[in-house]
């Protein structure tokens, strides 16, 4: 698969760029460039796909991804200050209100499906599987200060540190995360370790025995040598890891997910960046996998570039971080 080794480097290729260029704006060599910021999440396949294209075009155009997450993101899509926002999660509606006063109009395109994963450390020899009301009494804002022990959570753990790792508050998978387990979207204890680059959180559990971290799934897959996953006790009761499989039968849940990119509708008139959003559509069944993401039904896609034909613009979430939700 596509490691993410890569990440640190593109980002500061990204923010450089920024520097030298707005959206739409051409930098050396005279070409345009695509900017897309957002989901670190989303990151992998965005930039696999974005290393395929810049293949396609030989070099003819340049696409930028940089990593803000979800939540900064929007933020600078909101801004006109990117084409083009990866998200881990639908827009929110304070969200659509900001891009509605700045005149930015949107087109909302799935692009894979994503198995939020929970991961200890592989010496962790006493968690075989875990409920959403455990993860919930780890998670939840009346922990702080006082859920500081595995035993405090099931008294069949022992009596040891509880080192949480977690997504920082402008990620996507944060919100997502919190609405599932907690259910209220953001609403979480704020003593752990918080980072928007999924590299940190994956080195923060891999080197503590105590640790317990979530992240998307490509991460985990990345990194499994390094982490366990845990098998999430699903809605009918049955215990479940993160999968290819689990995520196509609907059996993970509640932390199944889609993962999206949203094109702002004046850029997608540029023929590059036109050309870059339906190259995505075309290749993301080969270009998704290798990612540890899963790929959407090739009617998802057809029904994405039938959108991006007719310039759909708006999101069909209403502006809500749905849970279980699928394409």
């Amino acid at each position: 698969m596509r490691t993410t080794h890569k990440f640190f480097a593109l980002t500061a290729v990204a923010a450089l760029t920024a520097g030298l260029a707005g959206a739409g704006q051409v930098i050396a060599q005279n070409r345009p460039v695509v900017k897309v910021d957002g989901s670190s999440t989303v990151f992998p396949v965005t930039e696999a796909v974005a290393e395929e294209f810049q293949k396609a075009k030989k070099g003819q155009v340049q696409v930028t991804v940089g990593v803000s997450g979800t939540g900064g993101g929007f933020k600078k899509f909101c801004n006109g200050e990117t084409d083009i926002s990866n998200a881990s999660r639908p827009i929110l509606m304070k969200e659509m209100e900001i891009c509605r006063s700045k005149n930015i109009s949107y087109v909302e395109l799935p692009v894979a499906f994503d198995a939020l994963s929970v991961v200890v450390n592989p010496r962790n020899d006493w968690v075989k599987q875990m409920t959403v009301a455990e993860l919930k009494t780890m998670w939840e804002p009346a922990a702080q200060g006082k859920i500081r022990t595995w035993n405090q959570v099931n008294p069949a753990w022992p009596n040891r540190p509880l080192k949480l790792f977690g997504a920082g508050t402008d990620s996507g998978t944060f919100d997502y995360f919190t609405e599932a387990i907690v259910g209220k979207s953001k609403s979480s204890r704020g003593d752990f370790t918080a980072s928007e680059d999924d590299n940190v959180l994956v080195q923060g559990v891999a080197t503590d025995q105590n640790a317990l971290g979530f992240f998307g799934f490509a991460y985990y897959e990345e990194n499994k040598k390094r982490l366990k996953a845990v098998p999430i006790v699903n809605a009918q009761g049955r215990a479940v890891a993160p999968s290819r499989k689990s995520v196509e039968d609907g059996s993970y849940n509640p932390l199944s997910r889609p993962i999206f990119i949203y094109v702002n509708s004046e850029a997608l008139k540029r023929p590059e960046v036109r050309e870059f959003v339906e190259f995505y559509q075309r290749q993301a069944s080969k270009l998704v996998p290798p990612t540890g993401y899963v790929p959407l039904p090739s009617k998802a896609y057809a029904a994405n570039l039938e959108n991006i034909r007719r310039g759909k613009t708006g999101t069909v979430f209403g502006g809500q971080n749905k849970v279980g939700m699928t394409q």
